[in-house]
């Protein structure tokens, strides 16, 4: 068995790409999985920053990454909300920017942490694309 996943692009233009990720544990959880190839996107992009984040995440902590020679945690998301990093008090940030430093690839991969079967997520990323 594996855990019932899904991948879903909602919006890809020039500046601006939108995803939803979808997860159902049987327990077996996921690693380390690519949830956003930025050289798929169209057009390809060097990278993105994540400008929002809706997320509804039971039983466990789905952990967001930025892929590079060592792996750097983005976000651990835990419960139902929402982050906002593109406007209010962290506008000035103008989105949570990939700092993965050496090997940086641009992507994102996500990790369950503590998954036992029937656990899940729903996650939908708003992202601001840097173009290659």
């Amino acid at each position: 068995m594996a855990d019932a996943v899904t991948s879903q692009t909602l919006v890809d233009t020039a500046t601006w790409a939108v995803m939803k990720f979808t997860n159902t544990s049987d327990g077996t959880g996921e690693s380390a999985v690519l949830k956003v190839d930025v050289s798929a996107l169209s057009p390809a992009a060097s990278r993105v920053s994540i400008a929002k984040v809706y997320y509804s995440v039971s039983g466990m902590v789905a952990r967001l990454l930025w892929d590079a020679t060592t792996d750097v945690t983005a976000l651990d998301l835990q419960g139902d909300g929402c982050m906002d990093f593109d406007s209010g008090p962290c506008r000035e940030l103008r989105g949570l920017t990939n700092n993965a430093g050496s090997g940086i690839t641009g992507d994102v991969l996500l990790t369950t942490v503590g998954h036992t079967a029937n656990d899940s997520y729903s996650i939908i990323l708003v992202m601001r694309k840097t173009l290659a």
